[in-house]
């Protein structure tokens, strides 16, 4: 047991050095009109005096903008796909808003945040053109509470995607000034690393297990006499994870590549028309991701429980 634990330790701290050699940190931050605002001192009392409560116990709120007009709706849509982008291309790191990309893949993501950012340039431009009618629509909707100063006179500059590549290595000149501290540093580097491993890992097998078991239920069973229905996206999600799997994985676990090659030579050349329509074809399929499923149940059973890493005081 002992030196199947001292293995697994081994291939873990082998592929966090493969990590830290070929990956680099991307960091999405995001620029953003609040539509909320909280409701002042005397609007709180008031509120709470409806209630026979005092304010200072009372936690109000209000709503600047219809955030369902479709104007405003179109600028969110462009933030969640932004998003979206960026865990499409990257691996999980533990440490809040960074992911871990492929150095020679900085180029075409930043030329890929850059188109999310025209667009959203051009949203807003849109979105402003509706300004004047949106605050219409929060005044005849807030009563006494609307307040003209809550609103910017434009919306243009309110909302904006950036990137950055921050460094998560210790910085060089530690050690000269304070070579103990430099090699902490490297050790908690170390450790990020090894975890960032395992959370790829994780997030690999389940996105992988919900996918198939998806897939699976979809193909079992019927509803009124007919095979029940699934949507093209069922199959073209479990394509799309093949192949970003194949582009970002770090072969740190060759159980997990096992599977994900099961899975992929299972489905290789099926389409959603085919399953619709031969019953064949829909227990051949089923069959064979029941034993791809046993296995992922049992790897998500199996894996090690994640490090909790904090910083030291």
């Amino acid at each position: 047991m002992l030196e199947e634990t001292t293995s697994s330790a081994a291939a873990t701290n082998e592929s966090a050095a493969q990590l830290r050699a070929t990956m680099t940190a991307a960091r999405l931050s995001f620029t953003w009109f609040g539509v909320r605002k909280s409701l002042t001192t005397r609007q709180k009392d008031q509120a709470a005096g409806s209630f026979g409560a005092e304010g200072k116990y009372l936690s109000a709120g209000k709503k600047l903008l219809d955030t369902t007009h479709p104007a405003f709706r179109s600028v969110t849509a462009i933030k969640g796909r932004a998003v979206n982008y960026w865990k499409q291309n990257s691996l999980p790191y533990p440490e809040p808003g960074i992911r871990l990309i492929r150095r020679e893949s900085i180029d075409d993501f930043h030329s890929g945040i850059e188109h999310f950012r025209n667009e959203l340039t051009e949203a807003v431009d849109a979105l402003d053109q509706h300004f004047d009618e949106l605050k219409r629509t929060a005044e005849d909707r807030l009563g006494e509470l609307f307040n003209r100063a809550d609103y910017p006179t434009t919306l243009i500059g309110s909302f904006a995607v950036e990137c950055d590549f921050p460094s998560v290595e210790p910085p060089a000149y530690l050690r000269q000034l304070n070579p103990e501290l430099y090699q902490q540093e490297c050790q908690r580097m170390q450790q990020r690393f090894d975890e960032a491993v395992r959370l790829t890992e994780a997030a690999f097998t389940e996105e992988l297990a919900q996918l198939v078991d998806h897939l699976s239920e979809r193909l079992s069973g019927d509803v009124d006499g007919k095979p029940k229905v699934f949507r093209d996206s069922v199959v073209e999600n479990l394509e799309e994870f093949f192949e970003r799997f194949q582009r970002l994985n770090i072969h740190s676990n060759e159980q997990l590549d096992d599977l994900v090659q099961r899975a992929q030579q299972l489905m290789n050349g099926v389409r959603p028309q085919q399953l619709r329509e031969s019953h064949s074809a829909r227990q051949q399929i089923a069959s064979g991701l029941a034993g791809v499923q046993s296995n992922l149940d049992q790897l998500l059973v199996d894996k090690p429980r994640r490090n909790i890493l904090r910083r030291p005081r």
